[in-house]
């Protein structure tokens, strides 16, 4: 039986207070099972940015639960919460978020060496995690160097360097054209295949449509839940990102 990454349990998340209050998810539940894929869609301002902050332990929830692993977040020390994020949960960014003054390998490697491995095995590790993705003969290459596609590639192989298990994805695909955008969606799904429970936000249903199951929010709530209506990998079917 596969097994449970993330689950949510009547998640709910407010900002502020009084008249300027904003409730951003309101009784939220979400199970994700190591290789599968989900995309999360609803209009600006339903939550999904939230939801996946949350997901990722960089916010805590109003009330609810998040277990990632089986591990109840709000029974963790913020320690051990970040422990978590830099060795189970691999977040990706629509701005890449790379430091520009890192080459690509320096990127993927460093949330190992802040774990404590050592600059030779977080090297290697890192040079792994590029290899699968296509990026070998980029790896002594800086941001500014690399296209759109190329920097997200070593996002995504910075977020799943190691003994990553949860992979969480805010519209990975914005910034980057059609070709690129079913590239990076195929290669998401690959790493998921491979056992890794994924989240992706997209605002796109056809780059949706390649993911196993889609969530919908609207105004903090999950509305509906579907199939992927084309199926896993329709996009590469299709031909893009060759």
């Amino acid at each position: 039986m596969t097994t449970t990454v993330l689950e949510l349990r009547e998640v709910s998340k407010v900002y502020g207070a009084g008249p300027a209050q904003v409730t951003a998810l309101r009784s939220v539940n979400l199970s994700v099972r190591g290789g599968e894929l989900v995309a999360v869609m609803g209009p600006s301002g339903s939550g999904k940015s939230s939801l996946l902050t949350i997901a990722g332990s960089l916010e805590e929830p109003t009330s609810g639960q998040v277990l990632v692993m089986g591990a109840d977040l709000t029974h963790l020390s913020p320690n051990d919460q970040a422990r978590l994020r830099r060795r189970r949960i691999g977040y990706v960014f629509q701005d890449f978020n790379l430091l520009a003054g890192f080459t690509a390998i320096e990127n993927v490697a460093v949330p190992l060496e802040l774990d404590g491995v050592s600059a030779k095995a977080a090297h290697a590790a890192g040079m792994k995690a590029l290899a699968e993705l296509g990026m070998t003969g980029r790896a002594q290459h800086f941001p500014d160097e690399l296209s759109g596609g190329e920097r997200q590639r070593v996002a995504i192989a910075r977020a799943v360097v190691g003994d990553r298990m949860l992979l969480l994805a805010d519209e990975p695909t914005g910034a980057l054209d059609s070709v690129n955008a079913g590239a990076v969606m195929q290669l998401m799904l690959t790493i998921c295949r491979r056992g890794v429970a994924g989240v992706v936000v997209t605002h796109d249903a056809q780059l949706a449509s390649c993911t196993d199951r889609v969530v919908f929010l609207q105004d903090g709530q999950v509305i509906d839940r579907t199939q992927a209506s084309s199926g896993p990998g329709s996009l590469l079917a299709d031909g893009a990102g060759r």
